[in-house]
């Protein structure tokens, strides 16, 4: 009876218990613990707080201080992070190794190598995640970018997309689904450059993403490029603020549906050089959003108009 009624008792540390073993130090009153601290309820006394640090451990205040955890889980690698990896040279505390030690250590990670990937299905997500991160880095976008990517093309394994396709393709489309998920103003010819594939199995590989996994695409408004192609040109604000201008009023009145936002952002930026005085050349601006001037004039006609 006793040890049935001892199972059957459970703790909560969310909940509020009363102390029957300790009494307020100052009062005699009854004292409560929960998860953070312990109160008396008479006076308001706190006899006890912080019982459970749940906090992080990994901070070294001294130099000669070890930290005693790892890294965080990353979604960029295809362990997790929690692989080992057998450093070269030294020890733990930066002392040289012995050239016993170091061979040792070299046999060592040749067979942790050969011991990393327990499948072929592991060998390619880490291709494959490899490949993101190296496009993320040559595009120079953010880490919420890559972890994004990396977490798509994750997905894209799990539901069987990776058969019949390319690792590569797959994962430059998984950089540009992430980019069209938060509105970032990069192109497909954008993120096909820095990878080793052709545009038409990235297009290929994107479309299959957007349908099988239902991406929340945002579509790409042609006053998002403006910023970057005036960096690229190295305009004045006055232009560049002209140009979002023309770009935004279009987008209001419907114009811009159906074309190439990049296209149009050229032509805005045409247009709002020759407004300010600037003489900007046509094949200058196609040069930089990846289009031809007839593409520019093209939708100069389409300001023209709607100017008047």
């Amino acid at each position: 009876m006793a040890t049935r009624e001892i199972y059957e008792t459970t703790f909560d540390e969310d909940v509020q218990t009363d102390s029957s073993a300790n009494q307020c130090p100052e009062c005699n009153g009854r004292i409560t613990t929960n998860a953070v601290e312990t109160v008396c309820e008479e006076c308001g006394l706190v006899v006890d707080e912080q019982r459970i640090d749940h906090g992080p451990e990994w901070r070294a205040f001294d130099e000669d201080e070890r930290e005693r955890t790892g890294a965080p889980l990353t979604t960029t690698r295809h362990d997790r992070g929690l692989s080992t990896e057998i450093g070269w040279g030294t020890d733990a505390n930066g002392n040289t190794l012995s050239g016993r030690k170091r061979q040792q250590v070299a046999r060592m990670r040749r067979e942790q190598t050969r011991g990393r990937f327990q499948s072929k299905a592991e060998r390619n997500l880490a291709h494959g995640l490899g490949e993101v991160r190296r496009i993320v880095s040559a595009l120079e976008l953010s880490e919420t970018i890559r972890d994004q990517a990396c977490q798509l093309f994750r997905s894209a394994q799990n539901d069987n997309l990776l058969p019949g396709r390319s690792i590569e393709a797959m994962a430059a489309a998984s950089v540009y689904g992430a980019c069209r998920c938060n509105g970032l103003s990069r192109t497909l010819g954008d993120v096909t450059d820095p990878a080793r594939v052709e545009q038409s199995r990235v297009t290929n590989a994107y479309k299959t993403l957007n349908t099988e996994l239902d991406l929340p695409a945002q579509p790409v408004t042609p006053s998002a490029f403006v910023p970057r192609f005036a960096s690229e040109l190295d305009v004045p604000d006055q232009i560049r603020q002209q140009a979002r201008r023309l770009a935004e009023n279009s987008e209001s009145a419907g114009v811009t549906t159906g074309v190439r936002p990049s296209g149009f952002a050229a032509a805005c930026l045409y247009k709002a050089g020759r407004e300010q005085g600037q003489l900007l050349t046509q094949s200058d601006v196609a040069e930089v959003a990846n289009v031809s001037p007839v593409t520019v004039r093209t939708h100069q006609d389409a300001l023209d108009e709607l100017s008047v």
